[in-house]
């Protein structure tokens, strides 16, 4: 194989389809926005708009809600730090949010971390986390190891104080 002799496989690479070039081009005219009306204009305003109906997202029910503080963990399986361990990129002892990082265990440690107990654990391991599931708890200690739990975040008081009782 020579440099001048390298070529992208057959298919690997598609040609633009160049729009408004002429009736012989197939994309001329029109150039495949079909014929007038807010569609074959530019800045399309179209989603979610049913013509004066009553869209569906407003017609279905809504129901429960999304708490915005709840604390969002970030979950480890205690048989994937064995991998890294077994690796060589994780040591045993002193794991905590900043050597699984560094490790590329994760990517974001987020609000904390939850140890969870998927996988098998033969190393005695000394881990700090935020949480920890019991089976993953009984792993760390059936290999040995030592398992020490983080405070968690207080959680943040609500807007409304509650009200001072009148004197009668």
């Amino acid at each position: 194989m020579k440099l001048n002799e390298i070529r992208d496989n057959p298919g690997a690479h598609i040609k633009r389809t160049r729009l408004g070039r002429g009736l012989g081009s197939g994309k001329g005219q029109q150039s495949g926005r079909g014929q007038k009306g807010q569609t074959a204009r530019t800045g399309v305003r179209l989603d979610g708009f049913e013509g004066g109906q009553m869209p569906l997202f407003r017609r279905l029910p809504k129901r429960g809600f999304v708490n915005i503080f709840k604390p969002d963990y970030a979950p480890v399986n205690v048989g994937k730090i064995q991998t890294f361990i077994d690796g060589g990129k994780l040591k045993a002892d002193g794991i905590d949010a900043a050597a699984l990082v560094a490790a590329g265990v994760l990517s974001n440690p987020r609000d904390g971390i939850s140890l969870l107990g998927d996988g098998e654990l033969k190393t005695a391991i000394k881990i700090t986390v935020t949480r920890a599931s019991k089976s993953a708890a009984e792993a760390v200690e059936k290999a040995g190891g030592t398992l020490t739990l983080l405070p968690q975040k207080p959680k943040p008081e609500g807007k409304l104080k509650p009200k001072a009782k009148r004197a009668a």
